[in-house]
């Protein structure tokens, strides 16, 4: 088996990928966890899913191949550029494309709780876990990645994600796998 071998690629891959790297945007998802959403979400019929960190929409696009024509995407992101890459190059009436602050959007949210979330950005993932957690459905997945050293994070952020993990692993109410592949990724399930 070859997990590096990957044909199912979604189309739009390279053309958010060219568009990213003109704004300087180094913090794309990899293969490997665009992959590994795609298949979550396929579990999910009818699955409502939450994206915290669009980006330019690489992994967007690794879930929206995921989804059923009955299931429907929120995806969150502050900046409007990258977002603006994300709506062009993947618009589809399954997702909508907010943009908002994470933090204010996940403080104000009183709406239906998701199937699947997957927290790629700094509120949902580090900061407002607990209200996070709580908009998932029990059953329902809990996917972060960058969680091993990424040429691209601050000073201090390595003791940050050592924190958090030892804060997962504590979590009664959560089924964790953590995976040293890819750039680092943590599956976890709520109970």
């Amino acid at each position: 088996m070859q997990d590096s071998v990957l044909t199912d690629i979604p189309v739009q891959y390279k053309s958010i990928t060219e568009a990213t790297k003109k704004l300087s945007f180094n913090m794309n998802s990899d293969l490997y966890t665009g992959s590994l959403l795609k298949t979550l979400v396929a579990s999910k019929t009818s699955g409502r899913i939450l994206e915290l960190g669009t980006g330019g929409g690489l992994a967007t696009s690794w879930i929206r191949e995921g989804m059923d024509q009955h299931s429907r995407l929120i995806t969150i992101e502050n900046n409007a550029a990258l977002l603006e890459i994300g709506k062009q190059q993947l618009a589809d009436p399954r997702i909508d494309f907010i943009l908002t602050d994470g933090y204010e959007w996940l403080n104000a949210y009183a709406g239906e709780k998701f199937d699947l979330i997957f927290a790629d950005a700094m509120p949902g993932k580090f900061d407002l876990f607990e209200e996070t957690i709580a908009l998932l459905k029990p059953g329902g997945f809990y996917i972060i990645d960058d969680m091993l050293p990424q040429p691209n994070w601050p000073t201090g952020h390595a003791e940050r994600v050592d924190d958090f993990i030892s804060r997962l692993e504590s979590k009664k109410d959560l089924v964790l796998t953590k995976m040293n592949w890819s750039t680092g990724v943590i599956l976890a399930v709520k109970r």
